[in-house]
């Protein structure tokens, strides 16, 4: 068996600009999870048992070790440290059994943590969410930089996660870091 060390989309350092620090993440493994047809149900039950509740239309349930957000219709994408769930695709693949298609998501995202005072007038300039009215656990959909990127409110006042495509992870982290620098 090959010994393989997984490289981050970037490896780029965290960086703190002014009041906002932008981090890659590169410890989020990530899969999504498709209720089968007329599996709905059995879906939820899974992952009302996994995450403590189903995530509901532009909510997140940050729950510890795992998380989920929802993407659409009886779809979700479910995150958890890399360290303990490098194989987070077939984890939740033997929960599911065959009341969901699973599929790993993880080298398809990079994933930045955007923390600090500056924060909302930041994503301000990045894209249109409604920043200062989003709560713990709201999710959206949205562009950043002409990317399609999901933003996580992790905390009210101070942090975001943003998922992006792994393949433009430098053109979004440009991006962070010219919006930060607007602001500082």
């Amino acid at each position: 068996m090959h010994d393989l060390t997984p490289t981050p989309a970037l490896g780029a350092a965290t960086q703190t600009i002014g009041t906002v620090t932008i981090a890659e993440n590169t410890n989020v493994a990530l899969a999504s999870v498709a209720a089968r047809s007329g599996q709905a149900e059995a879906c939820a039950t899974i992952l009302k048992s996994l995450l403590g509740a189903v995530p509901d239309i532009g909510r997140a349930v940050l729950h510890n070790l795992e998380a989920g957000f929802w993407t659409g219709p009886d779809q979700w994408m479910i995150s958890a440290p890399m360290t303990t769930h490098e194989d987070i695709a077939e984890q939740l693949k033997s929960k599911h059994g065959d009341a969901a298609s699973v599929t790993e998501q993880s080298g398809a995202w990079v994933v930045f943590d955007v923390t600090g005072a500056a924060m909302p007038q930041m994503c301000e300039l990045l894209c249109n969410i409604p920043i200062r009215k989003m709560t713990a656990g709201d999710v959206r959909r949205t562009t950043i930089h002409q990317l399609g990127c999901f933003v996580i409110c992790r905390e009210a006042t101070d942090h975001i996660r943003i998922l992006g495509p792994r393949a433009s992870a430098g053109t979004l982290h440009r991006a962070l870091i010219t919006a930060a620098t607007s602001v500082a």
